[in-house]
């Protein structure tokens, strides 16, 4: 591991990509696993147990589990809620749209990653909302390699976010990613191109658009961590955590 000392961005080996590969490899499965569970009528919670036994049963660290202190392993957001959504007893509702978002540590290094699914049958504007939400991730990922700047991938981002007359949530970023969930360089999900710091080879972010259907402007809940849109409106949350080379950015945070 080097240090990049003019942003202090932590550049990984190729050894640390690995352990990074098996981080991302148990979230990627495990959210696979997650969105099979949301249906009509199944319980928020059972989604947190599902998750703590099985990284107990596989020696995962859960890196959410009080980060900052936050209480459990996993987030669910649901229909207005963003990000960060604390799982409750909530169940689930035919027509709802869920976002799940988890991490695990593995061998002192983190996975991180964000899926939105729909409950049952959902309306043609959910799915379009997450169809476009998924689609601003992709094309981030493939804007991330070596030499690009940052705005070049924020750009791409917005770009396909504001072409479908979405909501761009500004105020929630992408981050970079190792040993700890939150590393530098913040990875707005918006810029300008060719602007920015440029991308290195080593470097692994996280990148994490959040589109909303209607206007972008957000709120904390009294839990301190529930965030929905001000104007309830539905939301999407997609989160790949990446890492970047000579060509096309690998995708750590896939299922097996």
């Amino acid at each position: 591991m080097t240090m990049d000392s003019s942003n202090q961005v932590i550049l990984k080996s190729a050894d640390e990509i690995g352990l990074m590969r098996k981080a991302g490899r148990v979230v990627g499965e495990t959210l696979q696993e997650l969105a099979e569970q949301v249906r009509p009528g199944a319980d928020v919670r059972d989604l947190n147990t599902y998750v703590e036994r099985k990284y107990e049963r596989l020696g995962v660290i859960p890196t959410f589990k009080g980060y900052q202190g936050y209480p459990d392993v996993v987030c669910v957001s649901i229909n207005e809620q963003l990000v960060h959504g604390i799982p409750s007893s909530r169940i689930l509702q035919e027509g709802d749209i869920v976002s799940i978002d988890l991490g695990a540590t593995v061998e002192g290094f983190v996975g991180d990653s964000a899926i939105t699914v729909g409950c049952g049958f959902i309306s043609d504007e959910a799915q379009r909302l997450i169809d476009v939400a998924r689609n601003a991730l992709w094309a981030g990922i493939h804007a991330a390699r070596d030499g690009v700047r940052k705005g070049d991938i924020g750009a791409a981002i917005q770009e396909v976010i504001e072409t479908a007359g979405y909501g761009l949530v500004r105020n929630y970023v992408g981050h970079g990613v190792g040993r700890e969930m939150h590393e530098p360089p913040q990875m707005p999900n918006y810029g300008n191109a060719g602007t920015g710091m440029r991308m290195r080879s080593g470097m692994v972010i996280a990148l994490e658009p959040m589109v909303t259907a209607g206007r972008p402007e957000t709120f904390v809940h009294d839990d301190g961590w529930t965030v929905s849109t001000k104007d309830g409106c539905l939301s999407a949350h997609f989160e790949h955590t990446i890492a970047l080379g000579r060509g096309e950015a690998e995708v750590l945070t896939l299922p097996g």
